[in-house]
């Protein structure tokens, strides 16, 4: 296929606005390698599109329908009205040179099958809680929110995006969301409880999450979810034991980057908008913005909460098990634990 750029390099969609027509979509997420990405940044240059910050970004350009964004790990962002016509006239063509958009239906069938999905936010944050979300969707809604630009948590950008997302999530009719988190006191103590493991204490939240929505997605939908997907945060099934403790039998698979699979994309979005909202109530009750993160501007924040509210009080807004919470109440950090591993037998000398 040739395409021919003519304006800021892309062609125009001429076809009026039609309520029977199929909806097009106004967002496209893709991995390229950094041969492509280059190859995408020198296209958008040479048309003369605008170039314009995004943190996390390697570039991002403008045309006047649609923004092209390429983040550090190598996703890409296509997002505006005229996404669908970039798509098939240049990245798939000039890009990629495979043809992907309109396929995913044939390329990923499980996609589109009805299923449950879980993901959790917060987990690297020293500010705010754990959150924890399970999605339960039909076919048709998923379609529905490919479409619409129901993507990773990761490559939203803003706030506000999470949250008009979010919002189409959750207005679904039929879907079945569970959030699980708690207030920063008690998420200290469970933490202990759990025998200062977070994995353990995560894999407890989304069971209790799976709990609550199976049932309610077979009282809506008169049929019981078949399986379900978990973004892998550990190689042991700690989620899967942690149903079998609760006597509940269901298949649950884990890998590491299910948010490709727009469910678990979906429970991505829920999970974040959650967090940020309970960030936003943090931040009020500090009297500043907490950041995101536990880089440097997570530490000065903390040293000035400190500062402010003294070291008792810090816990109210930290997750006190990060190294970075120790110092900023400074305290000296507690050493890693030493963990044996027996050699293996095939193991020759050290």
């Amino acid at each position: 296929m040739s395409y021919h750029g003519h304006g800021h390099g892309m062609g125009r969609d001429t076809r009026k606005d039609d309520d029977a027509a199929p909806r097009r979509r106004t967002s496209y997420t893709i991995k390229l390698t950094d041969e492509q990405i280059q190859a995408l940044g020198e296209w958008c240059s040479r048309h003369l599109w605008v170039p314009f910050p995004v943190e996390y970004a390697v570039f991002a350009y403008k045309d006047e329908r649609v923004n092209v964004t390429a983040y550090n790990s190598g996703k890409v962002v296509v997002a505006g009205r005229d996404t669908e016509n970039f798509v098939t006239n240049v990245l798939e063509p000039q890009i990629t040179k495979e043809a992907r958009l309109g396929y995913d239906e044939v390329l990923h069938p499980d996609w589109f099958e009805d299923h449950a999905g879980l993901d959790e936010s917060g987990k690297g944050d020293l500010f705010g809680p754990l959150v924890t979300a399970c999605v339960i969707a039909t076919g048709g809604m998923i379609s529905a929110w490919r479409d619409s630009g129901v993507r990773d948590s990761k490559t939203v950008t803003s706030d506000s995006a999470i949250f008009a997302i979010e919002k189409k999530i959750r207005q679904t009719p039929g879907v079945i969301v569970k959030v699980m988190f708690t207030d920063m006191v008690k998420y200290n103590r469970l933490y202990h409880e759990f025998g200062d493991n977070l994995n353990k204490m995560l894999a407890w939240y989304h069971a209790s999450a799976l709990e609550d929505c199976l049932p309610r997605f077979e009282s809506e939908h008169g049929k019981p979810c078949p399986r379900g997907l978990l973004d892998q945060f550990t190689e042991t099934p700690l989620v899967q034991r942690e149903l079998k403790k609760r006597g509940i039998a269901f298949n649950l698979d884990m890998r590491t980057k299910a948010e490709s699979d727009p469910v678990v994309a979906a429970a991505s979005i829920v999970a974040r908008a959650a967090y940020v909202r309970e960030l936003v109530k943090l931040s009020r009750l500090a009297g500043e913005r907490l950041p995101k993160g536990s880089g440097a501007p997570a530490k000065e924040a903390g040293l000035r909460i400190v500062e402010k509210f003294g070291p008792a009080a810090f816990g109210r807004f930290a997750k006190l098990h990060f190294r970075t919470a120790w110092e900023c109440q400074g305290l000296e950090p507690p050493r890693p634990k030493f963990v044996f591993r027996r050699k293996s037998k095939s193991a020759g000398p050290a």
